[in-house]
């Protein structure tokens, strides 16, 4: 979180990634957050907001893998990938507060992260209660947010190249 000048409170910066961890036949690795949204599981892939102004996309992409996930990025076997690609959206009103006051826009740099099948998960308690791995178009439908399901079913496209 970011220091507002001149502010005791800590706030969010409205940058984030959005990295979707995956094997090589398309099983996509989804998580359910602590927090429901509108009394439904929340799926989605590993997402995060970036630590300061210095932190690099893939270095908070890498971070938050392996904060959420147990992962390292950077192990043998495992390809991440920068798809280059910026998606800016409405922050949820509900997670409005974690920003400061005139911030209601996010943007998310899209990432994947090819993983061996055999890859063990060991979630963090306080963000996921649950993880389980779908076939790629099936993981897009279980998505509640609409930037993370259109970024999974355009996996196959970008893996390809």
């Amino acid at each position: 979180m970011q220091a507002t000048p001149g502010a005791s409170l800590s706030y969010k910066l409205p940058r984030s990634v959005l990295v979707i961890i995956h094997t090589d036949d398309l099983q996509v690795l989804l998580l359910r957050r602590v927090s429901q949204m509108e009394g439904q599981d929340y799926w989605q892939p590993v997402t995060g907001s970036q630590d300061s102004d210095s932190e690099s996309w893939q270095e908070t992409a890498i971070r938050e893998v392996f904060e959420e996930t147990g992962v390292d990025a950077r192990q043998p076997g495992c390809v991440l990938r920068d798809w280059d690609l910026e998606n800016t959206y409405p922050i949820y009103p509900a997670w409005r507060h974690r920003y400061a006051p005139d911030v209601c826009m996010n943007t998310e740099h899209v990432f994947s992260l090819q993983v061996p099948s055999y890859t063990k998960i060991v979630l963090s308690p306080r963000e996921h209660t649950a993880h389980a791995w779908h076939d790629w178009q099936e993981a897009a439908q279980r998505c509640y947010s609409i930037s993370n399901s259109e970024a999974i079913l355009w996996l196959p496209r970008f893996i390809a190249s």
